[in-house]
């Protein structure tokens, strides 16, 4: 409560406490914020500015009288309802004021400065301050002026319309002013004005639609009393913006509708919360507030101090009449709010059943003006960005529309950038990723694919139709990953300002709002009017997808940074939002481009080359992981690279490759079962090439003991294919180490990461020496069969194109000793990430993550 003796006064309490992020429940106004129309609204309406506002607000007052049925005549518009109360009971010549109680408090306050006496009529708390009009009528004098809230403030209470004309009736010397300011959140609600020639109403429009800071609201009043009325008013009194908006407003059925029904849920599931603590009362109320008594000691006062220690502000009712320290008053706010307020009630009041929501995992995302404006590559940049920080990071696109798909090793469709990004993470590409992937197949419709695998084709409206589906599969990848991970790069997809589409979309701000995302709006300056497109965008948001805009990013600029600051003024002073960085255009980034460039990892499943090859194959594992660390060897023009799931399809490779495992013991257990073990046996016999990475060379030893019980029962040991002589303990500790080194047989440098729970030892060389002396893995006596940790092996060219040789020249056929396909993604990644983060302030983006 302020100066004012009202709530809402939020420039107070920022003065006083500065702070930010104020949750208002003092002040009752809509939650679902204002009709998104509101902007473009006042937009057109500036160009009227120039010009004083229509003093008899024509239209307005239309609205006003279409919507309820109103002789215009009867209506006075004004700078918030409020200007016509004090006006009201000054002109009228009732001789004393009768006021049901507790109620607003101005209306006694309105009554006392125009020189009349109040007359307070005390609602009963064991009828829950139920408006009885008993009680009202038993006060009555002939001239008497009876002003009553219905909805009351701050009760709630209703006075049904059929129970205030039957009183008007029966006290036609007594005027009624009924107060409708809540009425339009009633389903159903009933207004009374212009039904009897001694009622008059009230009635707001800022608390409803949500533009409490525009002042607008109206009356309808018998009509000598509406022409004086009329006559003391200022001119001009409803300023242009405030007529236009209001006119509007009336006329929007369906934002009327909507939020009766929104905020009928929200109060219902209020209600219940605070229901939940011994230490309050919920009186029951038709309003878009709840009217509380605090008991067991507990002080009103008192607890509104500590909620707003915690940025919460609520209704203290104690300078209502009748009310003492023990009432409050809490708006319906939206749900997260609504739960904030519970939990931190809980926190406050000791009741440990309501606990503050688990914070949701950090998260930032980055959407475009357009499409192609550069949102893939910077998702990817700051995943690696992330990822050198010692963040554990995913990427995220709800919704992807690409004829370039990629397929999973699990023979799973996702998006191609999602696959890219994952790579940025260094994580094997997973649908959950990209959880819907529309691959067009006509100029109306499309493949429409869900968690990697195909449902139909479908139109536009049939899609539109799924939408409710698609959206709780993406959701519910998205909630998965997120318990997986320390933060999620979300990528939205083409513009979030296409008017067309809003409707429908689940991938840019709808996606954000559900991942408590900020965003970071990008544009391309490459391809000009990127500052129009950042203000314009801005200027087709509704309020909530504004408050989730954090910033701008320039993206492909030419030139001088600094030559742009004034550009970024303009923004800053337009929106409320400042640029976060300029990235350079990068020439040489030598990362595939979504739906434009062939991607250098390909489609696992592809034909044998038409040259003279090799055959490698890699085996599928169940818990198989880090499978990217061959996808080098798919762009190799003489390799054929087969995944192979089943036992029969192995053939007889040149070379085979063991790759990495989420769970060892149990992929050791499937090699030996499925009859895999055996045949690999048997290719080592006629000497095949055998590689294991990671997991793989864990699987090549002798035995695998897992003390801790991390893949199997406590203290179990089992015994490895039995190709190299090595055993291997598994640790809880697990091993996170960027390395370079040599490979020791050839000499050649590689370089990479282990990722692994841990260790391997035994008599034979190692594969590789690090650059700090220390040795990694085994190669067996003839150098055909070896292993190691480090994973990205094969990412190096010259390494490479030497174990393909190596295979050439063992089958026959002459080696290349060329690189013939470079592959170098790595670096790609840590140049795009070195010049990204030299780009973006990335503080400020950190600070948006809360990391």
């Amino acid at each position: 409560m302020t100066g004012s003796g009202h709530g809402g006064n939020v420039h107070a309490f920022r003065r006083r406490m500065q702070a930010s992020g104020i949750i208002d429940f003092s002040a009752n106004i809509n939650p679902l914020g204002p009709p998104e129309w509101l902007r473009g609204v006042i937009s057109r309406s500036v160009e009227d500015l120039g010009h004083y506002p229509d003093p008899e607000c024509h239209d307005l007052v239309a609205a006003v009288a279409a919507h309820g049925g109103y002789r215009p005549s009867a209506i006075v518009a004004a700078n918030g309802s409020t200007e016509l109360l004090y006006l009201l009971t000054r002109l009228l010549p009732n001789r004393r004021v009768v006021i049901p109680v507790p109620a607003y408090i101005d209306y006694a306050r309105a009554a006392r400065l125009a020189g009349k006496p109040v007359e307070t009529v005390p609602m009963r708390e064991d009828d829950g301050f139920r408006l009885d009009p008993g009680l009202i009528a038993a006060r009555l004098r002939p001239g008497d002026l009876v002003i009553i809230g219905s909805p009351n403030n701050p009760t709630g209470a209703l006075l049904a319309a059929p129970a205030i004309l039957a009183l008007a009736a029966d006290f036609p010397e007594v005027d009624f002013l009924i107060d409708e300011a809540f009425l339009d959140f009633v389903p159903a609600g009933e207004a009374v004005g212009g039904r009897r020639d001694n009622v008059s109403t009230l009635n707001s429009l800022t608390k409803f639609y949500a533009i409490p800071g525009l002042r607008l609201g109206f009356g309808v009043f018998p009509e000598a009393v509406a022409q004086t009325l009329r006559e003391h008013l200022p001119p001009w009194t409803v300023n242009t913006l405030a007529q236009v908006i209001g006119a509007r407003a009336l006329r929007d059925r369906e934002y009327q509708e909507q939020s009766r029904q929104a905020c009928l849920t929200l109060r219902d599931g209020l209600a219940r919360g605070l229901a939940g603590f011994d230490q309050i009362q919920v009186f029951a109320g038709a309003a878009n507030y709840l009217f509380l008594r605090l008991t067991g000691g507990t002080d009103a006062v008192r607890l509104a101090g500590a909620l707003a220690a915690k940025g919460i502000l609520i209704r203290r009712c104690d300078n209502y009449t009748g009310l003492d320290s023990s009432y409050a008053r809490v708006a319906v706010r939206t749900a997260a709010e609504n739960a904030r307020l519970i939990a931190t009630l809980g926190e406050i009041l000791g009741n440990r059943t309501a606990t503050l929501p688990a914070r949701k995992t950090a998260s930032l995302m980055f959407q475009g003006t357009s499409s192609n404006a550069g949102k893939s590559v910077l998702t990817a940049a700051l995943c690696r960005i992330l990822l050198q920080d010692g963040v554990r990071v995913a990427p995220f696109k709800a919704q992807n529309m690409s004829l370039n798909s990629f397929v999973t090793l699990q023979g799973e469709e996702m998006g191609r950038a999602q696959v890219v990004q994952a790579q940025a993470a260094r994580l094997d590409p997973d649908v959950r990723m990209n959880p819907i992937l529309l691959k067009p197949s006509s100029d109306t419709g499309s493949q429409v694919i869900v968690r990697g695998r195909p449902v139909r084709n479908m139109s536009v409206g049939q899609y539109h139709a799924y939408k409710d589906e698609a959206w709780a599969a993406a959701t519910a990848c998205y909630d998965s990953l997120a318990c997986e991970y320390q933060a999620i790069v979300l990528e939205g997809a083409g513009s979030p300002g296409e008017v067309n589409l809003k409707r429908h979309d689940i991938v840019n701000m709808r996606m954000a709002a559900y991942a408590g995302s900020p965003v970071l709006l990008v544009g391309d300056i490459d391809r000009g009017g990127i500052y129009a497109s950042f203000v314009g965008t801005m200027e087709v948001l509704a309020e909530w997808e504004r408050r989730l805009i954090a910033g701008f990013v320039v993206n492909r600029f030419r030139g001088q940074a600094s030559l742009l600051a004034a550009a970024h003024d303009y923004v800053r002073d337009y929106t409320g939002r400042e640029v976060f960085g300029v990235v350079p255009y990068f020439h040489d980034l030598d990362l595939p481009e979504e739906d434009s460039v062939s991607f250098k990892a390909g489609i696992y499943r592809r034909p044998q080359p038409g040259q003279p090859h090799v055959d490698i194959a890699v085996i599928s594992l169940p818990h198989i992981s880090n499978f990217t660390d061959v996808e080098p060897f798919l762009a190799e023009p003489d390799v054929h690279l087969r995944v192979v799931s089943r036992v029969d399809d192995l053939g007889t490779p040149d070379a085979l490759i063991l790759p990495g495992s989420k769970n060892v013991i149990g992929d050791l257990r499937f090699l030996r079962d499925s009859g895999f073990a055996a045949r690999i046996a048997a290719l080592a016999g006629k000497g095949c090439a055998i590689v294991g990475i990671c997991g793989g060379y864990q699987l090549l030893g002798r035995e695998i003991a897992d003390p801790l019980g991390l893949e199997s029962p406590a203290g179990e040991t089992v015994a490895g294919l039995g190709l190299l002589d090595t055993v291997t303990e598994l640790k809880g500790d697990k091993t996170l180490l960027r390395r370079t080194g040599t490979h020791i047989a050839s000499a050649l440098p590689v370089a990479g990461y282990e990722i692994h729970h841990g260790i391997s030892t035994g008599p034979l060389p190692p594969a590789l020496r690090f650059d700090d002396g220390s040795g990694c893995g085994a190669t067996g006596n003839d150098g055909r069969i070896w292993g190691c940790y480090l994973h990205g092996i094969f990412d190096e060219d010259r390494f490479r194109r030497h174990f393909i040789d190596r295979l050439l020249e063992r089958k026959g056929l002459p080696a290349k000793q060329t690189i013939l396909a470079p592959y170098n993604l790595e670096a790609a990644f840590d140049r795009l990430a070195a010049r990204v983060r030299a780009s973006l302030d990335m503080d400020r983006i950190y600070a948006l993550l809360r990391l």
